[in-house]
C-alpha cells in the first residue's frame, strides 16, 4: 500500500487527503440533517445575535489566517533560501563553523571569522578544475548596505547582464545590487565596520563612484555594494595585494605574499562532477570548503522540525479556539433554550433541534474558515515583506494544499465537537424550560 501511495501523483494524494478530512463532516451532516431543513431557524439565530456571531466568526478567521500564514511562510522561506545558494557551488573559508561561513558568504551576515590567506587563495585559483575563484571580503558598509570587495568575474556570475551601467574598471568604482537606493553617478564614503559599530569617516573621506547596477537576483546580494577587493584593501590602508607592481590588473593576478586576505572564496568548478572532490581537497587544517546547498539542506531539516512544532502549535491553538467558540455557543444556546424547548414541545423531534444547533455552529465555523483563508493571503504577504526587508531574500510564499488541509482538519474537529452542544444543549426538563 505504501508503494502504491507513493506512486500516486502529488495532486491525487492531496485530493485524497482533503476528501478524507471532509467526508466525515458530510456524514455527520447527513445523519443530523436527513429529511430536515433547519435553515430558516439557523438564519434567524444568526440575525438575532449578529454581534456575538461576528465575534465568533472573527476569532475563527484570525486563528485560521495566522496558522495558515505561518506554515506558508516557512515553506516560502525554505524555497527562498534554496534559491539564494543556486549560484554558490562551493565556498572556501577559514576552518570554523560551516553555518557561519554560509551565512557570511551567501547571506552577507556579519561574522567574526578567519581569513583565507594568499597561499591558500593562490592554490585554489591555480587548480586546473577551478573555472572561477572569486575572493569575497567584508569589513565596510554604507548605511543599511554591506560593502563587498570582490572581482569583476563574480558580478558577471551573479548578474550576466547588468540592469544599467557597466562593471567597475578602477578601484574607486562600485556596482550596486538591485535593491540599493542609489543612482548611477552617486558618490558614497563607505564606513569602516557594519551596523551600529560602523565608524563613519574612518577612511578619510575616501569616495566610491556608483557606475553600475546588477539585475535582481532574489538574494541578499541585491542589497550589497560590490567594489574591487583591491579598493576595499586600499581604503583600509592595506595596499592593493599586487606587491607594488605598477598598474596591477583589476581582479588579479594577486601576489600570494601580498594577498591581504578574503573572508571567503567562491569556487565554480570546470565540471559539476568536480565539486565534491574539490570540497574534499580544500577541506583540511588550514581551510574549509562547504557545499552551500548541502549546508542549507541541513538547515532545512532543522526548519522541518520547527515546521512540525509550528504545525502542532497551530493545530493546538485552533483546537483551543474551536473549544472556546463551542463553549460560547453552548452558553448562547442556553439563552434561547426556551425557544428551542418550545419548538420541541410543539412536536419537533429532538434530532431536528439538534440539527438546528449543529448547523448554526457549523455555519459560524465554515464562514470563519473561509474568511480566514482569504485573510491568510494578506498575512502571508505581510510576513513575506518583513522577511524580505530583514534578510534580502525574495519571498514568494503562497497558500497551498498544506494550508487547505489544515483548514479542513480544523473544520472536521469543529464538526465533531459541535455535536456535543447539539446533543446536550436541551438536556433537562422540557416543561421547566418552556415555563422559562
Amino acid at each position: 500500500m505504501r508503494d502504491l501511495w507513493l506512486g500516486l501523483p502529488v495532486m491525487a494524494q492531496d485530493s485524497m487527503i482533503l476528501t478524507a478530512l471532509l467526508v466525515p463532516v458530510a456524514v455527520i451532516a447527513v445523519v443530523l440533517l436527513r429529511r430536515f431543513a433547519p435553515y430558516v431557524m439557523v438564519r434567524a439565530l444568526l440575525r438575532r445575535h449578529l454581534a456575538i456571531n461576528a465575534v465568533f466568526v472573527g476569532l475563527i478567521a484570525m486563528s485560521v489566517a495566522i496558522g495558515c500564514g505561518l506554515i506558508a511562510q516557512e515553506r516560502g522561506l525554505r524555497r527562498a533560501s534554496a534559491q539564494a545558494t543556486d549560484k554558490f557551488d562551493l565556498i572556501v573559508g577559514a576552518p570554523g563553523s560551516e553555518v557561519t561561513l554560509l551565512f557570511s558568504a551567501v547571506y552577507l551576515q556579519p561574522a567574526d571569522i578567519g581569513l583565507v590567506d594568499g597561499e591558500a587563495f593562490a592554490e585554489i585559483a591555480a587548480n586546473p578544475r577551478v573555472a572561477l575563484a572569486a575572493p569575497i571580503a567584508f569589513g565596510d558598509s554604507w548605511p543599511g548596505h554591506p560593502a563587498v570587495g570582490t572581482v569583476p568575474e563574480l558580478i558577471a556570475h551573479l548578474s550576466p547582464q547588468l540592469a544599467q551601467g557597466h562593471g567597475f574598471a578602477t578601484y574607486q568604482q562600485a556596482v550596486i545590487g538591485a535593491s540599493v537606493t542609489l543612482s548611477l553617478g552617486d558618490y558614497i564614503a563607505p564606513a569602516h565596520g557594519v551596523g551600529q559599530l560602523a565608524e563613519q569617516g574612518a577612511h578619510g573621506g575616501h569616495e566610491i563612484a556608483i557606475i553600475g547596477q546588477m539585475a535582481p537576483t532574489g538574494t541578499p546580494w541585491d542589497n550589497a555594494i560590490l567594489m574591487p577587493i583591491e579598493g576595499l584593501w586600499q581604503v583600509d590602508g592595506l595596499g592593493d595585494g599586487a606587491g607594488g607592481v605598477a598598474a596591477p590588473l583589476m581582479g588579479g593576478p594577486f601576489d600570494a605574499a601580498h594577498f591581504l586576505g578574503a573572508t571567503a572564496v567562491l569556487v565554480i568548478p570546470t565540471e559539476p562532477d568536480a565539486t565534491d572532490s574539490l570540497r574534499q581537497q580544500f577541506t583540511r587544517d588550514d581551510m574549509m570548503a562547504i557545499l552551500p546547498g548541502a549546508v542549507s539542506s541541513q538547515l532545512h531539516g532543522l526548519m522541518g522540525d520547527i515546521r512540525g512544532a509550528v504545525s502542532l502549535l497551530t493545530v493546538v491553538s485552533q483546537g483551543l479556539v474551536a473549544i472556546a467558540v463551542l463553549a460560547g455557543l453552548t452558553l448562547l444556546i442556553r439563552l434561547f433554550a426556551r425557544q428551542l424547548a418550545l419548538l420541541h414541545a410543539l412536536g419537533a423531534p429532538l434530532r431536528f433541534v439538534s440539527a438546528v444547533i449543529w448547523s448554526y455552529a457549523m455555519g459560524l465555523v465554515l464562514l470563519g474558515s473561509v474568511i480566514g483563508l482569504i485573510l491568510s493571503l494578506g498575512v502571508t504577504s505581510a510576513l513575506s515583506s518583513m522577511i524580505e526587508i530583514r534578510t534580502g531574500l525574495s519571498m514568494t510564499a503562497d497558500i497551498g494544499w498544506a494550508e487547505i488541509r489544515l483548514t479542513a482538519a480544523f473544520i472536521l474537529a469543529a464538526a465533531i465537537a459541535a455535536v456535543l452542544p447539539a446533543l446536550f444543549g436541551l438536556r433537562g426538563d422540557i416543561a421547566r424550560r418552556v415555563r422559562g
